[in-house]
């Protein structure tokens, strides 16, 4: 490739920032290295070596403290979902020393917004590296590639897989304590590819943090004739009718313990059941459903006790003209369309969408002094529409066998696991599910954590449970890095 204006080499263009932020108990100096890592790709002709050539550029901001012991010091590899997500969420709304103010369900943050130091940044225990995959973010094939060669799922682990490989043998990271930390489909990307850097580059992890955790997307799909995801779907239903008062002054956790109880014994059986259920035995289960769910018994005897997600959160209260998010079911849309069947748009993604596009663009160049003309992609809906996951052809999307594999394979290696009661993109029960099956043996069962927040999907946008989430996570790694073991 000839290195001309029109067509220039690809090359790393990273800018160094130093930075200080209050904490609660002491002030923390660190540097911000930002900017696109170039991918390149060993080249063979006639089974002769053609070099390392360039095919994708790969935007990170990393995070290191200044004064610590880099070598050993923990590091966090962080990456949001989609597919088709750039890492913004997570890098401004929980883990990163800076944090976008967007509001909450009550009170969205109006324009033109703010950041903020964050006390309860994780860079406090860990290191942190936010990724960007390919098509998202400033993340682009080089000049002259094809970005469709990054948009599955065995292509997409491979790249993060050496973007992670390249940042630790450049900073000489191989004996720090790795983490990975997923969001939404991010948890499926971790956990598979816990599993691949094992196998492929060696590499151990001390832990995997998974947020608003899918990991069989069968779990939360409804395909015909196909009954498995209806209950694990209830309880997160129940929880949403309880936060708009369809429940009364019922206590949430007994409302939840019901439900789960519910969800898996006796709705399984009767829809198992179809025709041959009796009319009382029919009856019965209508009623408990439209009790738990806070739709009307009418609703839900005629969708045949099946009641998919995207008309849920468009039917419950349709009788005030409004719909509920699917990210985050406390929050509310108007719906132009009284008799629509499913919701014209999620409020919960779009009264805080704006607060992180602004937020990032600024910081970026601003505080990070990195510039681009790039349009920095937050969700990059033309690539995640082309995904492709043709390594499941006939079956569903899956990472629990290389999940599962990664533990036994790595017995050290710690699960923290976080639930927003409110989420119906990723339900809560459906992962339990999924946790429940993980082909593990028994003494590792304990390597699993779970934590249960009062928030949706991006859980970190309720306050309280951001604040309580940065001490868990905090938590987590302090207790899982072995940094405090004799070497000898």
């Amino acid at each position: 490739m000839s290195d001309t204006p029109e067509n220039p080499v690809p090359a790393d263009d990273l800018v160094r920032t130093s930075h200080t932020l209050r904490l609660a108990d002491r002030e923390l100096a660190y540097t911000a290295e930002t900017g696109r890592i170039v991918l390149r790709e060993e080249a063979l002709t006639d089974g002769k070596f053609g070099g390392h050539v360039a095919k994708a550029e790969v935007f990170l901001t990393a995070y290191t403290a200044e004064g610590a012991e880099g070598a050993t010091r923990p590091v966090t590899f962080a990456f949001n979902g989609g597919p088709g997500s750039a890492s913004v969420w997570l890098h401004l709304g929980l883990l990163g020393p800076r944090r976008v103010l967007s509001g909450d369900v009550d009170s969205p943050a109006p324009p033109p917004y703010r950041l903020a130091d964050n006390p309860e940044t994780l860079l406090a225990h860990s290191d942190l590296v936010f990724i960007d995959p390919v098509s998202t973010g400033y993340s682009r094939a080089v000049t002259g590639g094809d970005p469709s060669g990054y948009h599955g799922f065995t292509a997409d682990l491979e790249s993060i897989g050496e973007v992670i490989r390249l940042w630790t043998s450049r900073n000489g990271r191989w004996l720090s304590p790795k983490y990975l930390a997923g969001e939404s489909y991010g948890t499926l990307r971790a956990a598979a590819l816990a599993s691949h850097l094992q196998e492929r580059h060696g590499m151990y992890l001390n832990g995997l943090i998974l947020l608003s955790a899918v990991l069989d997307l069968g779990t939360i799909s409804f395909p015909r004739g196909g009954d498995q995801s209806y209950p694990l779907f209830v309880p997160t239903y129940a929880a949403i009718a309880h936060y708009h008062g369809k429940h009364g002054d019922r206590p949430l956790d007994e409302v939840l313990a019901e439900a789960e109880d519910f969800a898996s014994r006796d709705l399984p059986w009767a829809l198992a059941r179809g025709s041959r259920l009796s009319g009382a035995e029919r009856a019965d289960a209508v009623r408990r459903l439209a009790s738990l769910t806070g739709l009307s018994e009418s609703y839900v005897d005629r969708v045949e006790l099946r009641i998919e997600h995207l008309r849920f959160f468009t039917e419950l209260l349709r009788d005030r003209g409004l719909a509920t998010g699917r990210l985050d079911g406390r929050f509310t849309g108007w719906e132009p369309d009284g008799g629509a069947e499913r919701m014209s748009d999620d409020a919960s993604y779009t009264r805080i969408a704006g607060a992180y596009t602004a937020g990032f663009n600024h910081y970026v160049r601003e505080e990070l002094r990195y510039a681009s003309d790039l349009r920095y992609e937050v969700m990059a809906m033309d690539a995640a529409s082309r995904w492709s996951f043709s390594e499941f052809e006939g079956r569903p999307v899956s990472a629990v066998e290389e999940l599962g594999s990664a533990m036994r394979a790595n017995p050290h290696l710690k699960v923290h696991v976080a639930f927003g009661h409110y989420d119906g993109a990723t339900p809560y029960f459906a992962a339990e599910h999924v946790l429940a099956h993980l082909a593990i043996p028994e003494q590792l069962r304990g390597n699993i954590e779970r934590a249960h927040y009062p928030a949706g999907h991006m859980m970190y946008v309720h306050e309280p449970t951001r604040i309580r989430q940065s001490a868990d996570l905090a938590r987590f790694v302090a207790t899982t890095s072995n940094t405090d073991r004799d070497p000898g």
